[in-house]
């Protein structure tokens, strides 16, 4: 399945005639004995499978060979030329990833790539001619020619250019050897992405965890909430059961709005803090915690909710344990009690609005839930 996916996206199976398209195949998954088989040679039968050198001539990263450069060498654990920080660890955004030119686009410009020309603009601005830094590394690369930069990065960190698929003959690291170095890195390209394709099921178990890296290097949304702990108190360093009521909060927001997804154990930055600090506050470990978590869901919405409506899952980032909570959307609203400072228990309404849980006035509440709730159904 990871396969067809990969492939559905570099040989663009749904660009055109998505309706008729999307019936035929989900067709072929509900009554095929081997759905996926079936549905990569439909895509074989429109488009060679394989990745030929000729496909990155003019490319740039809005193409989809980009996304799968990005995920190959994040599945060969790649590291950033400049700063050899793994591209795989979530470090906030200053050192988010970016691509960058390894021939600097200023230095190009002056020999004739520029937007004058459009033909070798396009070459300056092609994925052959891209590497992975983070942004303080980016930085500080400024316009080096790749002749010195590359030098230095692999005294620096030998195999680095390996992993990010990049020549290492010096010769090609020549200005005047541009084109040279671009058509060498597409044959390079071409070849290990198409032995990562081919044997995909190897490395399945790490393309999960890495679409989840990638989606908390997006931030929050609408569809998506991060919270440090269940219960520990980062800023005060000691246990505040009010923080659960926050989570509940959020599920509750979740399950009246479209759904989505709470992690617990990252921050508002997006960094990884994991569960040790909720794991020893509760004097247990990940099955100690997800007890706790579902005791208090069940309390506050229903068993019925809990096991219809949630699904609870504990994936490994940066070699910490996090909690991911996937919500469905409600087929009716949800309330949250909620005890005030004086111990009068009250009702309330939250939705999920951007990047944050709104509580909703009875105003408000009456005209959204007959709405909402109407559409559901």
């Amino acid at each position: 399945m990871i396969k067809w996916f990969y492939y559905s996206q570099i040989r663009q199976r749904y660009v055109s005639q998505l309706p008729q398209k999307l019936d035929k195949d989900i067709g072929i998954i509900v009554r095929s004995k081997n759905p996926f088989d079936e549905l990569l040679s439909i895509i074989k039968a429109e488009r060679k499978l394989e990745i030929t050198a000729d496909e990155f001539v003019g490319v740039d990263i809005r193409n989809a060979l980009y996304s799968l450069m990005r995920w190959y060498f994040k599945s060969k654990n790649a590291v950033c030329l400049t700063t050899g920080i793994g591209i795989r660890q979530n470090m906030g955004q200053k050192y988010k990833l970016e691509w960058d030119h390894i021939f600097p686009y200023s230095v190009l410009k002056q020999i004739g790539y520029g937007t004058q020309n459009r033909l070798k603009y396009a070459l300056a601005q092609e994925v052959s001619n891209r590497a992975i830094l983070t942004k303080v590394a980016n930085r500080k690369k400024s316009n080096l020619y790749p002749e010195d930069y590359l030098k230095q990065i692999k005294q620096n960190f030998p195999d680095s250019l390996k992993l990010q698929t990049i020549p290492e003959d010096e010769e090609l690291w020549k200005l005047e050897n541009f084109e040279k170095f671009l058509q060498k890195r597409r044959e390079m390209l071409a070849n290990e992405l198409n032995k990562f394709l081919e044997n995909i099921t190897e490395t399945a178990e790490e393309e999960a965890e890495l679409f989840l890296d990638d989606l908390i290097k997006e931030g929050e949304s609408n569809e998506l909430e991060f919270k440090s702990s269940l219960r520990w108190s980062y800023s005060d360093d000691k246990v505040d059961k009010n923080l659960e009521q926050v989570i509940l909060k959020s599920i509750s927001a979740f399950a009246n709005s479209v759904g989505g997804t709470l992690l617990i154990g990252v921050n508002d930055e997006g960094e990884i803090l994991g569960l040790a600090r909720d794991y020893t506050s509760l004097s247990g470990d990940k099955d100690e915690f997800e007890l706790h978590l579902r005791n208090l869901i069940n309390k506050s919405f229903g068993k019925a909710f809990a096991t219809t409506n949630l699904k609870i899952d504990f994936p490994i980032l940066d070699s910490k344990e996090i909690c991911m909570i996937e919500i469905k959307p409600g087929q009716r609203p949800l309330f949250m009690e909620v005890i005030d400072k004086n111990g009068i228990r009250t009702e309330k309404f939250y939705v999920r609005s951007g990047n944050s849980s709104q509580e909703f006035r009875p105003s408000e509440m009456t005209e959204y839930v007959n709405n909402h709730f109407k559409t559901q159904k």
